[in-house]
C-alpha cells in the first residue's frame, strides 16, 4: 500500500532522471531512496515499478520545459502527481548536484513551500494542443504577411498603399497573377474589383514596376502565397478537429459565445484551457488570479507596494484582453457602460483590464454554474436608479424645497 509519509521528488532532465524519496513531515524527513533512470520508455516504465515498489504515496516534479510530460503521463493514475514551478525550487547559491535538487524538492512539498502548476486531464490537455497549435499557425500566418509585404516593397510594388486587406479577394488576385508572369500594370488593375477603396489609375500607379520585377522575386512570390495557402488549410483542419472534439459541449461553447466580445472560435479556446465546467477552481475570484486578472497583492508592513495583476495563464489573458476590447464597443452592452464608468478613473489600458476581469468571472458562472448570459445593458440598475433618486431628494431639500415621495418616485 502506498505511504501518504513518502514523496518522491523528481529531478527531469532531457535524457535522465533523478528521483529522491523521503519519508516523515514537515518538520522531520529523510531519505529513503534515491536513483537514477533514463528518459525512454523502458526507464519510465521501470521508475513506476521502482516507486511502487517503495510505496510512494505522491510524486512531485519539476516543470521544466516539456521533459515532464512522458514522465507525468507515465505515472499518470497510479498515484498522486504534483507539478511544481521551477522558480519555487531555486536552490541557494553554491554547490549544487541532481539528488540535491530533487531531495529538496520533496522537503518543500511537504512543507508547502511550493507553487504547484494546473495540469488538466488527458482529454482537456488534446483540446490544448490542437486550440494552441492553432493559435501558432495564425502567427505563422502574420509573420508570412509581412514578409510579403516587405518583398513587395523592396520590388517596389505598393500594393499595400491601395487595399485594407493585402491578402484579400481582390489584392490576392493581382499577387498570383504577379507571381505567374504577368507585367501589365493595366491588366493587373483591372482583376482588383469594381468596389475596391483604390481607384483603377491608383492601382496602375502602385503596380507600374510590375515589368521591372526580377525572376527571382516573382519566385519568392509563389512561395509566400503557397506557405499561406497550407497555414490556411491546417487552421481549417483544426477547426473542424476542435469542434469534434468538444461536440458533446456545443451547449457550453453556446452558451459562452452569447457574450459581448466572445465568439465560438474563442469559447472553443476558453473551454481548453479551463475545461468544461471550470471545475478545478471553485470560485470565480480563483480562476480570476489564476488567469491573473485579478489585482495583485505586494504587501510589506501594512502598506501595498504594487497591485500589478500576476502573470498568470497567457492564452486566457490574451483572450480576454481581445474580448474585452470587442466588448467595451457592444453598443448598447453592459460591458460599454462599464466602459464609460471606469475610463475617467482608470484610463484606458486599466479599464480595459477591469472589464477582463469582470469576464473572467462570468465565464466562470457560464461554466461552472450552467447559466446563460442576459444582457442587461440597456435596463436601468435599480441600485444605481435608487441612489440617483435619494441624491435628488437631498439637493432639493437643501435648496429649501418639502419633497414627498409617492409611490411612484420611491423605490
Amino acid at each position: 500500500m502506498p505511504d501518504g509519509n513518502r514523496i518522491a521528488g523528481i529531478d527531469v532532465h532531457k535524457a535522465m532522471l533523478v528521483v529522491v524519496v523521503v519519508e516523515g513531515t514537515s518538520q522531520a524527513c529523510r531519505v529513503i531512496a534515491r536513483a537514477k533512470f533514463g528518459a525512454m520508455e523502458s526507464e519510465l516504465r521501470r521508475l513506476a515499478a521502482w516507486l511502487a515498489e517503495r510505496q510512494v504515496g505522491a510524486v512531485v516534479m519539476e516543470s521544466t520545459a516539456q521533459y515532464w510530460k512522458p514522465v507525468w503521463m507515465q505515472l499518470e493514475g497510479q498515484l498522486p502527481l504534483y507539478l511544481a514551478q521551477a522558480q519555487s525550487n531555486r536552490a541557494p547559491r553554491g554547490r549544487k548536484s541532481d539528488f540535491r535538487d530533487a531531495e529538496r524538492l520533496a522537503r518543500r512539498h511537504l512543507a508547502g513551500e511550493l507553487i504547484l502548476s494546473f495540469v488538466p486531464d488527458a482529454e482537456q490537455r488534446l483540446w490544448r494542443t490542437i486550440s494552441r497549435t492553432k493559435y501558432q499557425l495564425r502567427r505563422e500566418r502574420v509573420v508570412v504577411q509581412n514578409q510579403l509585404e516587405s518583398l513587395l516593397e523592396e520590388a517596389r510594388i505598393k500594393l499595400s498603399g491601395c487595399v485594407s486587406d493585402l491578402l484579400g479577394a481582390s489584392s490576392r488576385r493581382i499577387l498570383e497573377a504577379l507571381s505567374g508572369g504577368e507585367q501589365d500594370a493595366e491588366k493587373l488593375a483591372d482583376l482588383a474589383d469594381p468596389g475596391l477603396r483604390a481607384t483603377r489609375e491608383q492601382l496602375t500607379d502602385a503596380l507600374a514596376q510590375a515589368g521591372q520585377l526580377t525572376p527571382a522575386h516573382r519566385q519568392i512570390l509563389g512561395l509566400f502565397l503557397q506557405r499561406l495557402d497550407l497555414i490556411d488549410t491546417q487552421i481549417q483542419t483544426l477547426d473542424v478537429t476542435l469542434a469534434e472534439s468538444l461536440r458533446q459541449y456545443q451547449d457550453a461553447v453556446r452558451r459562452l459565445a452569447e457574450v459581448p466580445g466572445l465568439g465560438p472560435d474563442s469559447a472553443q479556446q476558453i473551454i481548453a484551457e479551463v475545461g468544461p465546467t471550470a471545475a478545478t477552481f471553485p470560485s470565480a475570484p480563483e480562476l480570476a488570479a489564476w488567469v491573473g486578472t485579478a489585482p495583485g497583492r505586494e504587501e510589506s508592513a501594512g502598506v501595498s507596494k504594487s497591485n500589478r495583476s500576476p502573470k498568470g495563464n497567457r492564452m486566457m489573458r490574451r483572450l480576454l484582453n481581445q474580448a474585452a476590447n470587442a466588448a467595451v464597443r457592444a453598443k448598447g452592452s453592459f460591458f460599454e457602460k462599464l466602459y464609460h464608468r471606469l475610463l475617467v478613473r482608470l484610463g484606458h489600458n486599466k479599464t480595459i483590464w477591469a472589464v477582463a476581469n469582470r469576464l473572467c468571472r462570468l465565464v466562470w458562472k457560464i461554466l461552472h454554474q450552467g447559466v446563460q448570459y442576459i444582457e442587461q445593458g440597456n435596463q436601468p440598475n435599480p441600485f444605481r436608479q435608487k441612489q440617483r433618486v435619494q441624491r435628488m431628494i437631498r439637493e432639493l431639500k437643501q435648496l429649501g424645497y418639502c419633497i414627498q415621495p409617492t409611490a411612484q418616485t420611491a423605490i
